[in-house]
């Protein structure tokens, strides 16, 4: 049995109608396919998609350098009364 998925917000290249494309796999070929039209395309190019790089995904390693902070007081400042 082929397990066929609707493709969301998709419009069909032939009749125009929306929300009516199905995706299925056919002898290791990715089809596309118009439930109401019957209209059938074969995707000829298998693309793999990288994840796009987001600050979840991302493994950042934490910096162990220690820098000493130099406090600077002004001892000759007036205090005013």
């Amino acid at each position: 049995m082929i397990k066929k998925r609707f493709i969301a917000g998709a419009v069909c290249p032939r009749c125009g109608e929306m929300d009516r494309l199905v995706t299925f796999e056919d002898a290791g070929k990715t089809v596309k396919e118009c439930v109401s039209c019957g209209f059938s395309e074969q995707q000829l190019a298998q693309v793999e998609m990288k994840e796009l790089d987001t600050r979840v995904n991302q493994h950042e390693t934490p910096s162990d350098a220690v820098e000493p902070i130099n406090l600077m007081l002004d001892s000759g400042a007036k205090k005013k009364s």
